[in-house]
Formats: structure tokens, sequence, C-alpha cells
């Protein structure tokens, strides 16, 4: 089938068939996510999509905006039969053009396959990150610091929870936070000391493995009780993408049986300075969203 023939489309919201669609790129990808992943992009960003004259979606990218300021680009995946036509640089574009006339900075995580592309799109390189798997479960204690509590969120927790990621962060993002709660609920923790946070994870399910992020916390001891507390309660494959600057956490997770799957670069449009805050950021989100 020529390009031509192609169908590009923003789409505000995915039909079940369409969301099939995507689900399958994913898998063709070897990728993790699932429908619910999308669901966070349907509900608070926008899916670029390009389909056959069938209706049957052959390429995707998704955009996620963050609290005014930047938003992620993400979810760039184009069937096999389909690639090599230009459609997954033609998605990136348009989804660029749109965040730049929006007056929000993008994003992304780049492999490095990716991450000579990005640079072409003027994208730059701004600080390293690692994906790291855990085949098997290893024996994961780590005591917190004195004074420090971890333990399960409860809901009275949510707004200081939130109020603490967007500092780290660098925006609000209570919504795409929101979208994680429940899916897996041994990494959703909080660390307080005398009453205050200083500290939490999040998680969720995966297609080929449970993943452990965001995790935020104001030092070493307090991420690492964090992942202890986490890691201890899950079984099977486990994901952290762990920034390349946490060195005593990355520690941890080796002698715990935790192996490196691959490197990914984070990379912003015309700039290299980051909005985060880097001594509180261990492991993000997802490349997905950030």
């Amino acid at each position: 089938m020529a390009t031509s023939e192609l169908v590009p489309a923003r789409k505000p919201s995915l039909s079940p068939s369409e969301l099939a669609d995507a689900g399958a790129l994913v898998a063709e990808a070897r990728w993790n996510q699932l429908a619910a992943d999308w669901r966070i992009f349907i509900a608070q960003g926008r899916v670029y999509a390009v389909a056959t004259p069938q209706g049957r979606i052959v390429a995707t990218a998704a955009t996620l905006p963050y609290g005014g300021r930047f938003a992620w680009i993400s979810m760039v995946l184009v069937a096999g039969e389909y690639r090599r036509r230009g459609l997954a640089t033609q998605l990136m574009r348009r989804g660029v053009d749109d965040l730049v006339a929006s007056q929000l900075v993008p994003i992304l995580d780049a492999t490095p396959d990716g991450r000579e592309v990005y640079r072409r799109l003027g994208f730059k390189d701004s600080w390293g990150l690692q994906r790291l798997v855990r085949r098997e479960p290893f024996s994961a204690a780590f005591a917190p610091p004195a004074g420090v509590v971890v333990r399960a969120i409860d809901d009275a927790d949510w707004p200081a929870l939130v109020a603490y990621d967007a500092a780290a962060f660098g925006a609000e993002r209570g919504a795409v936070l929101a979208g994680l709660r429940g899916r897996l609920p041994a990494a959703e923790l909080v660390a307080t000391r005398d009453g205050r946070v200083v500290g939490f994870a999040l998680g969720r399910d995966g297609r080929l493995a449970a993943h452990i992020g965001p995790l935020t916390a104001d030092d070493d001891g307090i991420a690492c009780a964090l992942a202890a507390r986490a890691l201890d309660g899950l079984e099977g494959p486990v994901f952290v993408d762990l920034a390349d600057a946490k060195s005593a956490l990355r520690g941890y997770l080796d002698a715990r049986g935790f192996a490196v799957a691959r490197p990914f670069t984070r990379m912003i449009y015309g700039t290299a300075t980051r909005f985060d805050d880097a001594a509180r950021t261990y492991a993000v989100v997802g490349p997905e969203f950030g």
C-alpha cells in the first residue's frame, strides 16, 4: 500500500477496535504498555495515528502535557510492514509542532537508535537513565533511615504526595499519577518523617513486567527503603527506569538481581536544561510518561 493511501489523524480517543490495534503495535515492538496506559493518553493528552483505508491503525505517537510548561512525546510505533516510509518522523513532527504552538516544551526519552533521529528534529541530550530488570525475586530487606516511616499510601496522603511530586518533577501531574493507582498495590508507598512526605513510589502492571516508578525521595536511604518495600511484595519480572546519577540505589538493585536491559537518554526540544529536581529524581514513571 502506498503511503499516500494511509489516513493521518489526531485522535481525542481511540475506539475499542483502534485500542486493540494500538495494543498490537505494542506487542509487535515487545514493549510493556497495556490498554490502561493508552487510556491515560486518551484522557490527559492526544494520540496521533495513521490508519489504512479500512481503518486499521498502523502507526501512532502520543503527547501528554504537564502543567502548562512542557509535554511528553512517546508511543512512536509503526507496524512492521509500514516502516521506512517516514511515518514515525511525520507523526513526531506533527506532535512537536502542536506542542510548540501551545507554548509547551517537548521532552522524550530516546533509545540509542532513536537518539540521532531526535537530534535532527531539534532535541538535545539532557541526562541518562537505564532500564533495569529483575527476572527472579531476591531478598530486598533495607531498613529506612532513623525517623522515617515507609507505609502504604492512603487517600489522606494524596494531596501532600502530589504537591511533593510536582516540586520534584517540575509540574503538577496528579491526574497521571492517579491513573497508576490500584495497578501495582505493592509499590504504592509513601515515606514520611514527622508527618511530612519525604519520598514516595508508585507502579503499574505491564505486558512483560511490573514497573516501579516514579520513585522520588529526599535521599538515597529513603529511596532504597522504598524500593525494598516494593520489591518484597512483587513476584516475577520487574522493571525500574533508574537515573544514571543514582549510584547508591543502582548498587542496591544490582546486588538484588537487577541487570541492565537498555539505556535511555532524556532529550528536550531546543535545550538541555532539565525541569525536574535531579536530587530527588531516582526512578521515572517510564519513557512514555516521564
